[in-house]
């Protein structure tokens, strides 16, 4: 069973910045791809942004200018830098990593954009 972790989560202003980390049991070149999603209270989870096993990556609408998703396949890591964080960015983000049927969630990390 993998298991991915998500850290840097947490309470920032308007404005601000957070860059999110999933680190992952196995070795992450072995998935197609991996990738972020959010889901805030009320709403069903949505696709934010994901990273191929070659590097391509694709974002949401919502959050493209602003976030940015990267790899370090010797760490078997992803990031989420996000910039100029909106109060509807608020919600839990989970990381995914998936190839073909394997599948697999984090557990999910809390950002808050409040003032």
């Amino acid at each position: 069973q993998v298991q991915l972790v998500e850290s840097g989560g947490g309470l920032v202003q308007p404005g601000g910045s957070l860059r999110l980390s999933c680190a992952a049991s196995a070795t992450i070149f072995s998935f197609t791809a991996m990738g972020w999603f959010r889901q805030a209270p009320g709403d069903v989870r949505e696709w934010v942004a994901g990273i191929s096993n070659g590097s391509n990556a694709a974002y949401a609408t919502s959050v493209k200018g602003r976030f940015t998703i990267s790899r370090d396949n010797a760490k078997n890591t992803i990031f989420l830098q996000m910039n100029t964080l909106k109060p509807e960015d608020t919600a839990v983000y989970y990381c995914r990593a998936w190839s073909g049927s394997r599948d697999y969630w984090g557990q999910g990390t809390q950002v808050t954009v409040s003032s």
